[in-house]
């Protein structure tokens, strides 16, 4: 894994809803802090209806509700 640094730009992915209304959906967000060692960042996660500020966010290799993770390269 790269090592995660303040004002990276990374992937968190939200919940979604509990009955399925709204899928989890990956979200761009900057790393505002970097908690651990272990991955666990603070981040701010950009959503079309506003911001979401998320203090303790564990790192994923894949995506994962609740997570974040480094977005896939594009070529």
């Amino acid at each position: 894994m790269s090592k995660p640094s303040v004002g990276r730009i990374v992937h968190y992915h939200s919940y979604g809803t509990p009955g399925g209304e709204f899928k989890p959906l990956p979200r761009a967000a900057i790393i505002t802090q970097v908690v651990s060692d272990d991955g666990t960042v603070g981040l701010c996660a950009v959503n079309p209806t506003g911001l979401f500020f998320h203090e303790r966010c564990p790192y994923s290799e894949t995506p994962r509700p609740g997570h974040w993770n480094w977005p896939p390269r594009v070529e």
